[in-house]
């Protein structure tokens, strides 16, 4: 089985905590997912309206898979699923336990915040793809640091691992993995490792791991790394929707759900 190392620390200063993912159509890729991975939907924000999206939110122990769809034409979504050929990566949200030093850094790499959020008790601001590359990138801050606004309340109630954990890490696909890397180490203040042909940034919790672009997809989230409770029975659960799953791995929403295991090294 494939594993990779989790630094888990009493106090998390950077870690993977949401990962969002673009459909065509939300229901039918929701139920999947759920179905594959025995976990529920808590919460689907109307706060995403504004962008022309509707979506549904699911827990996985403390980190969270979230799925968006255009409600309307013309949204950043909609362009996404056009330019790279229908479902997959959209978002990575990464909890910090304060601002003002990250977007200090955004000012001098020049950064630009394409949206920032402020509510009680949670900030966060979204970075422009095209300076980060890959994905849309959001640094949340949260007060309590346990609790997640973008759950819904009574989130913690729909928990289920009894299949699958937490999720551990996110892969981003490029053409020139190199370059991709330098781009998220230099914004997340983390060293990227070179590992074969990928590259590695691990935060104090979780990781994001850059990989050759083998699809033709272009650049892009393309996989998440999650922690598996139970391999027979997710095996079972998504041979039967229809799926196979291939060196512990199953395609879902134009992405590769990886299984993993936590372990002390990569």
């Amino acid at each position: 089985m494939y594993s990779m190392r989790i630094v888990k620390t009493g106090d998390i200063a950077m870690r993977l905590r949401q990962i969002a993912l673009v459909a065509g159509e939300l229901d039918p890729v929701v139920d999947l997912i759920c179905g594959v991975l025995g976990i529920e939907v808590s919460f689907n924000d109307p706060g995403v309206g504004k962008y022309g999206l509707i979506n549904a939110v699911m827990p996985l122990g403390n980190t969270y898979l979230e799925v968006v769809a255009p409600s309307q034409p013309d949204t950043t979504a909609g362009r996404l699923l056009d330019r790279r050929g229908g479902d997959g990566g959209y978002m990575v949200i990464i909890q910090v336990d304060e601002l003002e030093s990250h977007m200090t850094r955004m000012e001098s790499l020049g950064v630009r915040v394409v949206d920032a959020v402020d509510y009680e008790g949670v900030s966060g601001r979204h970075l422009h793809p095209k300076d980060v590359g890959a994905a849309i990138l959001s640094l949340d801050k949260m007060d309590p640091p346990e609790s997640w606004k973008w759950a819904g309340q009574g989130w913690e109630e729909k928990v289920h691992t009894d299949v699958v954990g937490e999720i551990v890490g996110v892969d981003l696909q490029s053409t020139d993995t190199e370059a991709l890397a330098k781009k998220w180490s230099d914004v997340l203040d983390c060293p990227a490792s070179k590992q074969d042909n990928q590259y590695v940034i691990q935060m104090d919790k979780g990781f994001v791991r850059v990989v050759p672009d083998t699809d033709g997809r272009g650049d892009g989230v393309c996989g998440l790394h999650i922690e598996v409770k139970g391999l027979d029975a997710l095996t079972q659960r998504a041979a039967d929707r229809g799926l196979t799953m291939q060196d512990n791995s199953v395609d879902m929403c134009g992405t590769t759900f990886h299984f993993v295991k936590e372990s002390n090294g990569i």
